[in-house]
C-alpha cells in the first residue's frame, strides 16, 4: 500500500520517528505541500495522511485509488467529508491527545497574564533589579487567583481538564453547556452564556467552531465583561471577532487576551491582536507539547493499522 504523509514537519520537526508507520506500505513524507503539489504527490496512494493541507472533492475525483485519509489533528474541516462519504474513503482523525497539555496552556497565559514572569524575567536580565533600591520592585498588577471565578465556555474533555485545574487553585467554576447541572462534577456550575461573560473573572474558550460560535466573543458580550477580566483562548480563532476584542483591549475595557490561536494562522501582519494593549499570543503550541505529538503519532499509527486490518476506529466520515 502506497501512504503519501502531505505536511508531517508540524507533527514531527525531527524528533519523533515515522519508523513504525513506515513498515505498514510504502511510505512518502513530505514536510510540507502546497496546494498545486497536491495531485502530483498522491498519485496511486491508497492512503493519504494530512495535518492542514486541504482535500477537495476535485481531489477524490482524480484519485481513483485513494481509499483512506488520515487527519493528524481533531478537527477534520481539511477534508470535504461529504465528498469523502461518495467517494466510500475513510477519514479518521485524533481524538482527546491533547488534553492536557491544551489545559496547561491556557495556564501559561493565565499565569503570565497574572504574573508577568515573562516580563519581569526580561526586566531583571536588562539589569533592572540589580539596580534597584529595594529588594523587590512591581509595577504591574499582580492578582491572585484564588476565590476568582473563571467562566469555561465548552465543558468537553479539554474544558474539564481546565475546570479541575481550577479547581485545584481554589477558583470558582462557572461552565457554559449542554450538559445537565446533575451531571457536572462537583464544584461546576453551569449557567447561560451571559451571565458567564458577565459573572466571570477569567473567561476561557473550549467550544467547537460552528456557524453558531462563531464571533461567539464581540464587542457585545465584550461589554458585558468585567474591566479587570481576562479573556484565554486556545480554542479556534474565529471563535473571536477580532477587531472587536482589540478595540476593547486597546480601550482597556478588559485587562487582558491571552490566545493561542488566531482567525487565520499565520496571522496577517495587519491582525489588530498583534499591538493590542495586553495581548498575548503564542503562535498554536497548546498541542505542541513532545508528550502530546508521541500520542498523536501512536494514534495516527492505530488508526491506519486499524483501517488496514478491516476495523476502521475514529472514522469521521461515516
Amino acid at each position: 500500500m502506497k501512504i503519501v504523509v502531505l505536511d508531517g514537519y508540524a507533527l514531527n520537526p525531527g524528533d519523533l520517528s515515522w519508523d513504525e508507520m513506515k513498515l505498514l506500505g510504502e511510505l512518502e513524507i513530505y514536510d510540507r505541500t502546497s496546494p498545486e503539489q497536491v495531485l502530483e504527490r498522491s498519485i496511486g496512494a491508497e492512503a493519504l495522511i494530512t495535518n492542514k493541507t486541504v482535500l477537495t472533492s476535485d481531489h477524490m475525483d482524480a484519485l481513483p485509488n485513494l481509499k483512506y485519509i488520515g487527519v493528524l489533528a481533531t478537527g477534520y474541516n481539511v477534508v470535504d467529508i461529504n465528498a469523502a462519504k461518495e467517494h466510500n474513503i475513510v477519514v479518521t482523525n485524533i481524538p482527546a491527545y491533547s488534553t492536557q497539555s491544551v489545559a496547561q496552556m491556557v495556564f501559561a497565559h493565565l499565569l503570565n497574564i497574572t504574573q508577568r514572569v515573562g516580563y519581569y524575567s526580561k526586566e531583571n536580565t536588562n539589569g533592572r533589579w540589580a539596580k534597584n533600591q529595594d529588594f523587590c520592585y512591581w509595577d504591574t498588577n499582580l492578582i491572585e487567583l484564588a476565590g476568582k471565578k473563571i467562566g469555561i465556555v465548552g465543558f468537553g474533555n479539554i474544558g474539564q481538564a481546565t475546570a479541575r485545574i481550577a479547581l485545584a487553585m481554589d477558583m470558582k467554576v462557572l461552565a457554559y453547556t449542554s450538559k445537565n447541572q446533575a451531571d457536572l462534577p462537583t464544584g461546576i456550575l453551569k449557567v447561560d452564556l451571559d451571565e458567564l461573560f458577565s459573572a466571570s473573572d477569567v473567561i476561557s474558550l473550549h467550544c467547537p467552531l460552528t456557524p453558531e460560535t462563531k464571533e461567539l466573543v464581540n464587542t457585545k458580550r465584550l461589554n458585558m465583561m468585567k474591566k479587570n477580566a481576562i479573556l484565554i483562548n486556545t480554542g479556534r480563532g474565529p471563535l473571536i471577532n477580532e477587531k472587536d476584542l482589540a478595540d476593547a483591549l486597546n480601550k482597556e475595557s478588559i485587562a487582558g487576551a491571552g490566545l493561542d490561536v488566531l482567525s487565520t494562522e499565520p496571522p496577517l501582519a495587519d491582525n489588530p491582536l498583534l499591538t493590542a494593549k495586553n495581548c498575548f499570543i503564542t503562535p498554536h503550541i497548546a498541542w505542541a507539547t513532545y508528550e502530546a505529538r508521541t500520542r498523536l503519532m501512536q494514534i495516527a499509527i492505530d488508526n491506519l493499522k486499524s483501517y488496514m486490518e478491516g476495523n476502521i476506529i475514529n472514522n469521521v466520515a461515516r
